[in-house]
């Protein structure tokens, strides 16, 4: 991979000499979360999406929950302590974060919003994120995630 084919993501994991691999596959937005696990012959619950909601005006948190599995919005508000959370709406993804839909990494966005992962990560020995790009996913260890990402762990699903 060429320097300039590096993410944000990658550029961060290696500047905090986190170990990863990435893995690259065809780029297609029609592919689904557990598309692309079963393309990287990995089980759903190891591969992780990252989502991005809004709660009071202007308040953004970052959930990063299997993709096999729906964001609660009730359980994803008590986590952060809001009465209500709810998606952003995709055309706000770029501009807040710097990552597009389907590739957002919860690694290297412009900004730090409030970050979770559901709690079955820390039962994994390896997870799978968005590197930052459509068609590149990161394999990492889930404390090294959790560590640079600044993730807490909650019941989300």
């Amino acid at each position: 991979m060429g320097k300039q084919d590096k993410t944000n993501c990658m550029r961060v994991l290696e500047s905090k000499k986190i170990p990863y691999t990435p893995h690259l596959y065809e780029a297609d937005p029609s592919l689904s979360g557990e598309d692309i696990a079963h393309i990287l012959g990995e089980e759903p619950s190891q591969v992780f999406k990252t989502l991005v909601t809004v709660g009071k005006p202007q308040r953004y948190y970052v959930f990063v929950i299997p993709v096999n599995a729906e964001l609660n919005l009730k359980k994803a508000a008590s986590a952060v302590g809001e009465k209500s959370v709810s998606m952003i709406p995709q055309r706000d993804l770029l501009p807040l974060t710097g990552y597009v839909h389907g590739g957002c990494s919860p690694i290297g966005m412009k900004k730090r919003f409030p970050s979770y992962i559901h709690q079955s990560a820390a039962g994994l020995d390896r997870i799978f994120v968005s590197a930052g790009r459509v068609g590149c996913q990161a394999e990492l260890a889930p404390g090294d995630l959790i560590r640079v990402a600044e993730l807490k762990t909650a019941d989300l699903v």
